[in-house]
């Protein structure tokens, strides 16, 4: 069973950035499909950006894209989401996730604690 921890979050003022990382251990699919979820207080979860294994397809939401971009490490078990031109609505904590395909990945029953970002205006 594959363990997540999300790292990185902090305060920033508009328009700056922030890099996230997603540590994974324990076992893992190949295969499997990787990605980042946001939840601000009082809201549901919301689907950000999901990474394929091999790092050549991604897909974003259409509220960062063009400014958040995904990656993994898989040598170091790492997931990365590069997030520039940060805006107050991007205020939330940022949790990582994995499965065979995103749909598997919004149904997920186990969340970890994630990593809070703030960003003031």
């Amino acid at each position: 069973q594959v363990q997540l921890v999300e790292s990185g979050g902090g305060l920033v003022q508009a328009g700056g950035s922030l890099r996230l990382s997603c540590a994974a251990s324990g076992r893992t699919f190949s295969s499997y499909v990787m990605g980042w979820f946001r939840q601000a207080p009082g809201k549901e979860r919301e689907f950000v950006a999901a990474i394929n294994w091999s790092g050549d397809i991604t897909v974003y939401s259409d509220s960062v894209k063009g400014r958040f971009t995904i990656s993994r490490d898989n040598a170091k078990n790492t997931m990365y989401l590069q997030m520039n031109s940060l805006k107050p609505e991007d205020t939330a904590v940022y949790y990582c996730n994995s499965g065979p395909n995103i749909a598997t990945m919004k149904g997920k029953d186990y969340w970890g604690q994630g990593t809070q970002v703030t960003v003031s205006s």
